[in-house]
């Protein structure tokens, strides 16, 4: 039988493959490769799962994160909501009333965290503009990282709780601050002055009222159904996808309205919510599609242009983190050697940081052009090597138990 004749009875080949087909590869090697080597080495699977991303990326298969598909965006949103709700549920405010040495800790170690980088930035002949940008997204901790590393390790002690509670309050300085940084740019592009100033006001306000909004919704739900069911998690996601939408309506922030309602849930009822860990099995997978695509949104061209500077913001900030935390370690009730486990932890920075540098350069051309080589490696390297910096941290101080 001649290849003329099987055409009649075979159906057209696609001449390459489909991206349906690269998508399921890269989701059984992250599965794969994050349990295998947290098994036999205890690498944690988030490392995995973000060199996965890369090396997909580095076959052609990335994307430029400028340019996020909106299937993508959604994914990254609801996977970061997911984690940052359950942070805000980890976190009581009033242990800040109780030792306020701690918010001076978070305040001290987010400050020196902007100064180091500005100043390495401007060294280095970097714009003021770029530089302010990239210093503030710089100031936060990774949610994502801190909250999968402690629960994978089941990690309990003074050094998670405080690594919690800081990253958890420097998001939101960096939130803000980017919100600022958003309303000037708006200004200098012909607005209003009021819109400088107003602006992350209403982002603060209307954030807030959503998270307060979604933190009844949720205590409503948990009072009358069963979390530990499918339907009932399925109610939960469904209210974080609810919010991100009202969110998208009124140009809030999507990372503060979750927070938010985490910590009015643990603040307001004492008695702790058993909701399932990342929200089940739906939310473990946003969380490993999370990391894979800020993997395969690396590029090596960031790091021919920015590498080199930003190795130096990566071990600048964390010195900066380290020396701070030690500063004011015992005044807060904790021991030096705690103290320096602790800023090491606070190094990480990952989908938080990627959201608000992809909002801040695509607000901005000139700020892409001079600071998004620099922050994406910097960025890519402190999502690399801050689980494992996290990892390290607990361990030494005696918190893990796995």
């Amino acid at each position: 039988m001649t290849a003329s004749s099987l055409n009649r009875f075979l159906p057209d080949l696609p001449s390459e493959p489909s991206s349906v087909l690269w998508i399921a590869f890269a989701v059984i090697a992250t599965g794969l490769a994050g349990e295998f080597l947290f098994r036999s080495i205890r690498l944690p699977r988030i490392t995995s799962y973000f060199l996965v991303g890369l090396l997909f990326g580095a076959l052609g298969l990335g994307f430029d994160p400028l340019t996020l598909p909106a299937d993508l965006r959604l994914v990254i949103d609801l996977a970061l909501a997911v984690l940052l709700f359950e942070l805000g549920s980890r976190v009581d405010l009033r242990w800040l009333r109780a030792n306020p040495w701690l918010l001076a800790t978070s305040l001290l170690e987010s400050a020196a965290s902007f100064a180091v980088s500005f100043a390495i930035l401007r060294a280095t002949g970097t714009d003021p503009a770029s530089a302010t940008a990239i210093a503030v997204v710089l100031m936060s901790t990774s949610p994502a990282v801190v909250i999968r590393v402690v629960s994978e390790y089941r990690a309990a002690g003074q050094v998670s709780e405080r690594l919690l509670m800081m990253s958890a309050l420097n998001s939101v300085y960096a939130v803000l601050g980017v919100k600022a940084l958003l309303g000037w740019l708006n200004h200098e592009d012909g607005g209003p002055v009021l819109t400088a100033i107003g602006y992350p006001v209403y982002v603060i306000l209307g954030s807030t009222l959503l998270g307060i909004a979604l933190a009844l919704a949720i205590r409503w739900t948990v009072r009358h159904l069963d979390v530990r069911d499918d339907n009932a998690v399925l109610v939960l996601l469904g209210m974080l996808l609810l919010t991100l939408a009202l969110v998208d309506m009124g140009h809030l922030s999507g990372l503060l309205a979750p927070l938010i309602a985490g910590v009015v849930l643990k603040t307001r009822w004492e008695r702790p919510l058993l909701l399932p860990r990342h929200f089940g099995t739906a939310g473990g997978v946003l969380i490993a599609a999370l990391f894979l695509c800020t993997g395969m949104a690396v590029s090596i061209s960031h790091f021919l242009v920015g590498g080199l500077v930003a190795v130096a913001l990566v071990a600048a900030r964390t010195l900066a983190k380290t020396t701070a935390t030690a500063a004011l370690c015992w005044p807060s009730g904790l021991g030096t050697r705690q103290a320096l486990a602790l800023g090491v932890a606070l190094s990480p920075a990952s989908g938080l940081a990627f959201l608000l540098t992809a909002d801040l350069l695509t607000a901005s051309p000139d700020l892409a052009a001079h600071a998004g080589p620099i922050v994406f490696s910097a960025i890519a390297l402190l999502e690399l090597l801050g689980p494992l910096a996290v990892w390290w941290a607990l361990d030494r101080s005696g918190e893990t138990h796995v």
